[in-house]
C-alpha cells in the first residue's frame, strides 16, 4: 500500500464517519423535536402569539400532517438544502440568525484556542525535566486554573481588568473572554504536553542530538516537541469544541454577541428551532475540526503517511 493510497483512505474513513455524525445530530434533534412534551407546533412556536393562518403555515412548512418517517425524511432534506427553519421569536430564519452570530463565536474560540496552545507549549517545553520546584510551582498553578470555573474566572477578570484598572472595556471586548476561556484548557494541556516531552527526553534519539553539540532549547523545540505532540492535538481538537460550548457562559458573563447568547435566549424562550440549528451547525464545526486533527497528524508524523 503506497503512502498515497494511505492518506486517501484515512481521509475517506474520516469522511465517512463525518457523515454519520452529522446525520446522528440531525436525527437527534428531529427526536427531540418529537420527543419534548406537549404539541409539536407549540413547541416550535415557543412563547410567541400567531394567528391560525401562521399555525396552519408551520404545519405545512414542517409537513406535521404527515405520518412520521415522512416528516423525518422532510427534515432530512430540509436540512440538506440548508433550511434550518424559521426562528418565530426572532422572525426570521434559524440558518440567518445563526450566521449573524457564529462569526464572533469563532472569533472567541479560535483566541482562546491559540492563547492555550501558545502558554501549553511554552510552559511546557520551559519546564520539562527541569528541578523539582520549577515543575512543582507550575504544576500548582496549573491546578488551580483547572480548578477554577470558566464563569468565576470571567468574573474575577472582568472586575480586577476592567472595574478596577480599567485596561480593558467591560463589555463587548475579546482579550478577557478569551483568557477566561483559555484558562482551564492552556493548564490541561500544558500538564499532557509536558509528560510527553519528559517521556521523550529520555528517547536515546535525544542523547545523539546532545551529543552533536546541539542546545537543549533546539533540542526541546527541534527533536523532543515533535514526537510529544500527537497526544497533545488528540486533546487539543476536542477542546475545540469545548471552548466553542464554553462560549455560551463567556459570552453572557462579558455582554458580548455570538451564539451563545443567541442559544441562551433561544431555550430560555423555548425557541427549538433555533436550538436544533445550533446543535447542528455545533456538529458541523466539530466535524471538520477533527478532520483538520487527522491531517495535522500525518504532517507531525510522516510515519502515519504510509501506516495500514
Amino acid at each position: 500500500m503506497t503512502a498515497r493510497t494511505s492518506v486517501a483512505g484515512r481521509i475517506a474513513v474520516r469522511l465517512a464517519t463525518s457523515l454519520l455524525v452529522l446525520w446522528g445530530a440531525v436525527t437527534v434533534a428531529f427526536v427531540a423535536l418529537h420527543l419534548t412534551p406537549g404539541d409539536v407546533v407549540d413547541v416550535l412556536i415557543g412563547n410567541s402569539t400567531v394567528t391560525p393562518e401562521v399555525r396552519a403555515a408551520i404545519i405545512s412548512d414542517y409537513g406535521l400532517d404527515q405520518p412520521l418517517l415522512v416528516q423525518y425524511v422532510t427534515y432530512l432534506g430540509r436540512v440538506l438544502r440548508g433550511d434550518l427553519g424559521r426562528s418565530y421569536q426572532l422572525h426570521q430564519p434559524v440558518a440567518e440568525a445563526i450566521g449573524s452570530q457564529i462569526g464572533a463565536s469563532i472569533q472567541l474560540t479560535l483566541s482562546a484556542f491559540a492563547m492555550a496552545v501558545v502558554v501549553a507549549v511554552t510552559v511546557s517545553v520551559l519546564t520539562a525535566k527541569r528541578s523539582r520546584w520549577i515543575r512543582g510551582l507550575f504544576s500548582g498553578i496549573e491546578l488551580v486554573g483547572v480548578s477554577i470555573p470558566t464563569f468565576w474566572g470571567g468574573i474575577l477578570l472582568l472586575t480586577f481588568f476592567s472595574f478596577t484598572l480599567g485596561l480593558f472595556p467591560v463589555t463587548g471586548g475579546l482579550v478577557l473572554p478569551a483568557v477566561a476561556l483559555a484558562i482551564p484548557v492552556s493548564a490541561i494541556l500544558t500538564q499532557v504536553l509536558r509528560e510527553g516531552l519528559e517521556l521523550t527526553l529520555d528517547e536515546p534519539f535525544i542523547l545523539t542530538a546532545r551529543s552533536r553539540g546541539m542546545a537543549d532549547l533546539a533540542v526541546r523545540v527541534r527533536h523532543a516537541l515533535r514526537h510529544a505532540l500527537l497526544p497533545t492535538v488528540t486533546l487539543a481538537g476536542w477542546f475545540v469544541g469545548v471552548l466553542f460550548g464554553g462560549a455560551v457562559i463567556v459570552e453572557e458573563i462579558f455582554s458580548r454577541e455570538g451564539i451563545g447568547r443567541l442559544t441562551l435566549t433561544a431555550v430560555t424562550s423555548k425557541d427549538l428551532p433555533v436550538v436544533m440549528g445550533v446543535v447542528l451547525v455545533s456538529a458541523t464545526l466539530y466535524v471538520v475540526v477533527n478532520i483538520m486533527i487527522d491531517l495535522f497528524y500525518l504532517a507531525i508524523d510522516p510515519r502515519l503517511r504510509g501506516a495500514r
